[in-house]
């Protein structure tokens, strides 16, 4: 039965490379390794590991990672199978620095999820992740010996947090970062997705995750929930409500999980996690990296990346977004995801052109010619350079919802409030995947959604057959005019590219699996819809009252070819990925499994009531 957690992979990349087995001797017969427990401005002492060349005939930059998923193995005579971000760092020549965060493993410390930044430090008392990497660079500058005085900082998903966060130490030795998949604003990237909690990611990673919550270091690791069957959607379905989590299983013993279970809508505890509000005055150059496919952080890299270019216009910003999952650009070729090619290779020539290449050129004086944006267009399998996110040349253009299952740039012409009618039922949702597994399997962000078509509550709006191609890139708005018997409901948006009927099979198709008429999925997003105004103060639906509901459904740069259809579903259930609404105006957190009620949905189409997607079109 398949236990991965969420982040398991993340894990593995923080404490050992994915290139290990291959690097292992070199490592060992070619640096010593020290290990320190550097003094913070406050007294507390965190456990950090130092990878020092052997050749000591010249002066080193320092790579750092700093994780919360541990620097491991431990003790001095444990080596890393490999270090760096890949490969071409190990015999390049650098300082490679790995600390475990104040709080976790073998630091000592109270951890804080996604430590609340301060932009005011008035005493030694207060620190955050930003003045604990600025103590951290000065240790290393004063005590480990030829070093060049210039030190980068890498990381991705949560140790991409903690570099967005050395980015706000602003030491002046630190000049290169690359935030990668980082974690930006919690509640908006792996918790709630406009107000919609991410059930099945969530639920197994905690425990995995909780490996200590006191200030005591350990090396104990946080034991795995088994869940006794690999049928995911049956799993949650017998659980119940979402206060179940604790009355069944977890018991209140996690206290991050709690944390999310008490913050549904957008409070201070989340405000204060946000860590965009802190991008500014920037000097070090950045270098921004995430996956289209990215099913964990895709906003936080986008929004990352946006954020510091507006806010630092005279920083060099980079940003790369390739066709990847979560953490998928280091590791492997990234050449497919499920079924769907990508055409070759693009993460090598994400590690060796990009990456590398910045890294090299600011700690080490290197000759640097690379784009401000590299972004991958999917469609067509093309890199593709810009000077902007999105591309000063995409023009903004509407694409209506129309009767009859329509789907054109033209705006409806009826007078009639036509709309399309569903009935929603909790205790039979619409499942997220079509098969049977207990985890967030990745595939669902390309997958075919022909399964969901054939299901009542998921309507369908599709264009003609293109004669030309369509590319859009940039960000996506849902623009929906929306009614429901209840006062709550869910809204899942899902941008579908269908190939036509002559379509081949590739390498990567899956057994059984027809790429004739497949109906991949190029971006999708939900949205709790009492949060549709606000979502700090939810407010309800009014029952039969024709509702706007306008939510983001994040970027992509995808061209729908000549001879496919741009498809639109839209549904109300989305599950395990997403936990059930009960379609009453509640704390769904603290339902009852008696307050799941069926309602009826309605989705308008008409001049006076268009419901449509925002989007740019190069």
């Amino acid at each position: 039965m398949k236990k991965a957690l969420l982040f398991a992979f993340c894990f593995i990349l923080s404490a050992c490379s994915s290139f290990a087995q291959n690097d292992a001797a070199y490592v060992k017969d070619n640096y010593t390794k020290y290990e320190y427990e550097i003094p913070m401005r406050d007294g507390k002492k965190l456990f950090t590991s130092v990878y020092v060349p052997k050749d000591q005939s010249k002066k080193y930059p320092f790579m750092m990672d700093r994780t919360c998923y541990s620097v491991a193995p431990y003790g001095v005579d444990k080596y890393k199978g490999s270090l760096g971000p890949s490969p071409q760092y190990l015999k390049d020549g650098y300082i490679f620095v790995y600390q475990d965060v104040r709080g976790r493993w073998m630091s000592e410390g109270i951890y804080e999820e996604m430590t609340p930044e301060k932009e005011v430090h008035k005493t030694n008392n207060d620190v955050d992740e930003g003045t604990d990497t600025y103590d951290t660079i000065d240790w290393l500058l004063k005590n480990i010996p030829n070093n060049n005085g210039k030190v980068g900082v890498w990381g991705i998903s949560y140790p991409g947090f903690y570099t967005t966060t050395a980015l706000l130490s602003r030491h002046p030795a630190l000049v290169a970062a690359s935030p990668q998949a980082p974690i930006a604003d919690l509640w908006r990237d792996d918790a709630f997705h406009n107000g919609a909690f991410f059930l099945v990611a969530n639920f197994g990673f905690y425990p995995g995750f909780t490996n200590r919550q006191d200030d005591k270091p350990t090396q104990r690791r946080g034991g795995r929930f088994d869940p006794g069957t690999n049928d995911g959607y049956k799993f949650f379905l017998d659980m119940g409500s979402m206060k179940n989590t604790n009355d069944k299983y977890f018991k209140d013993t996690i206290r991050l999980w709690n944390e999310m279970m008490d913050h549904p809508n957008y409070d201070q505890h989340w405000k204060d996690r946000n860590v965009l509000l802190h991008l500014h005055d920037i000097k070090t150059a950045v270098l921004v990296t995430g996956g289209w496919y990215d099913a964990e952080d895709l906003y936080g890299a986008i929004n990352t990346y946006k954020v510091l270019a507006q806010k630092n216009p005279a920083t060099p910003i980079y940003f790369a977004m390739g066709p990847w999952v979560h953490g998928g650009w280091a590791r492997g070729n990234g050449d497919h995801l499920g079924d769907v090619s990508f055409g070759g290779p693009t993460g090598p020539y994400y590690r060796e052109k990009l990456e590398f290449a910045f890294f090299s050129h600011y700690l080490k004086g290197t000759p640097l010619d690379m784009p401000k944006v590299s972004t991958f267009q999917t469609g067509v399998n093309e890199w593709k350079n810009f000077n902007t996110w999105p591309p000063k040349e995409a023009e903004e253009k509407n694409l209506y919802l129309l009767p009859g299952g329509k789907l054109s740039f033209s705006a409806p012409t009826n007078t009639k409030d036509d709309y399309k009618e569903w009935v929603s039922d909790p205790m039979n949702p619409v499942p997220f995947i079509d098969g049977i597994d207990f985890d967030m399997k990745r595939e669902y962000m390309t997958a075919d959604q022909r399964f969901a078509e054939k299901r009542p509550d998921v309507l369908t709006y599709k264009t003609e057959v293109l004669d030309k191609d369509v590319t859009i890139a940039g960000n996506i708005w849902a623009n929906l005019k929306f009614s429901t018997t209840g006062t709550d409901a869910d809204l899942i948006v899902k941008v579908l590219d269908v190939y036509p009927d002559a379509a081949a099979n590739n390498q990567f198709t899956g057994k059984d699996v027809k790429m004739a008429g497949y109906e991949q999925m190029v971006r999708s997003e939900p949205i709790r819809g009492k949060y549709r105004n606000s979502f700090e103060k939810p407010e309800p639906f009014t029952p039969g009252k024709v509702t706007p509901v306008n939510f983001e459904l994040q970027d992509v740069l995808h061209t729908f070819k000549k001879g496919h259809r741009i498809m639109i579903q839209v549904q109300s259930t989305w599950f395990p990925l997403i936990d059930r609404n009960t379609q009453q105006f509640q704390d769904i957190m603290k339902a009852k499994d008696t307050d799941f009620k069926k309602q009826t949905h309605r989705l308008y189409s008409s001049k006076a009531q268009p419901s449509f997607l925002k989007v740019r079109v190069m």
